[in-house]
């Protein structure tokens, strides 16, 4: 009789370890896949980065024949785009995009002065290529950061907090505004 209450006991233990070496591996399984998948989300990022990258020099030649004097605007959109494309971590990866992006607002502003220009086919054509790009940015961007808050919660509650510790696994960065003033309400006058 003794010797079946330890075999029980023994058969309750091997189970509840095998639970748990199950557990283990669903766990950091389910890391290493939320880690693709947020690789992947920036992977996706980067295409559309490369789309608008391409169409930046087309924008500022088109730009230059009408504006010649704008000459330091037309820097800052080159020298931005150069920022993006000599990034060396994530994180100033996202803070160069972020530039650029307000660089590129500036130009569109430059190009509002100039009624020829906004009238040019090339430059409305790459204009509405570079929104398109935009807002497919725009998608991508979101897709990142859901991705980046799904592993960061999970990372960080318990009890898979143990595994990602063990593996050494760091929270992501959020694809964010850099500049506050991108926060405030815009004002609209008529």
């Amino acid at each position: 009789m003794d010797l079946t209450w330890l075999w029980i006991l023994i058969g309750i233990v091997a189970a509840i370890a095998v639970i748990i070496v199950i557990w283990y591996i669903v766990a950091y399984n389910n890391f290493i896949k939320m880690k693709n998948s947020i690789e992947e989300a920036f992977a996706t990022i980067d295409v559309y980065l490369k789309k608008r990258f391409d169409l930046i020099p087309n924008l500022v030649e088109t730009v230059k024949g009408y504006a010649a004097h704008e000459r330091g605007t037309l820097d800052e959109v080159t020298a931005a785009r150069n920022s993006v494309a000599n990034s060396s971590t994530t994180e100033e990866r996202l803070a160069n995009e972020n530039i650029l992006s307000g660089t590129l607002r500036s130009l569109f502003a430059v190009a509002e002065a100039y009624p020829d220009l906004k009238a040019n086919t090339n430059f409305l054509d790459l204009q509405n290529q570079l929104n398109m790009v935009e807002t497919d940015l725009a998608n991508a961007r979101k897709y990142y950061n859901a991705n980046v808050r799904m592993f960061n919660t999970k990372l960080e509650t318990f009890p898979t907090r143990l595994i990602a510790k063990k593996f050494n696994f760091t929270k992501q960065p959020m694809y964010e505004v850099e500049n506050a003033a991108e926060r405030e309400n815009v004002k609209v006058q008529f």
